[in-house]
């Protein structure tokens, strides 16, 4: 028995499926030391990322979805090189 949701011409799984597979393609999160490290990110990207759940890449180009507190951690010392020349 098939649900509104199996048909093809009404979108269904398969195509929840696809745009899922085709988003995680386009927004790979990178490994790395984001995960030891607090980046600098735009304010603006993080409570996007905080509504959309995309991740958000920090100055010196790491991409991660942020989930923790970034208190807790050292700051990026490569994002803060690039903070500190944008002050200068």
């Amino acid at each position: 028995m098939s649900t509104p949701l199996d048909s093809p011409d009404q979108g269904g799984v398969a195509t929840l499926d696809r745009e899922l597979e085709e988003l995680l393609r386009e927004e790979q999160i990178e490994p790395g030391d984001h995960e030891r490290f607090s980046h600098y990110v735009r304010k603006e990207k993080i409570l996007e990322s905080a509504i959309t759940g995309k991740p958000v890449r920090a100055l010196c180009g790491k991409k991660w979805t942020p989930g923790r507190d970034p208190e807790k951690f050292p700051v990026c010392p490569a994002c803060k090189e690039i903070y500190e020349s944008l002050q200068g």
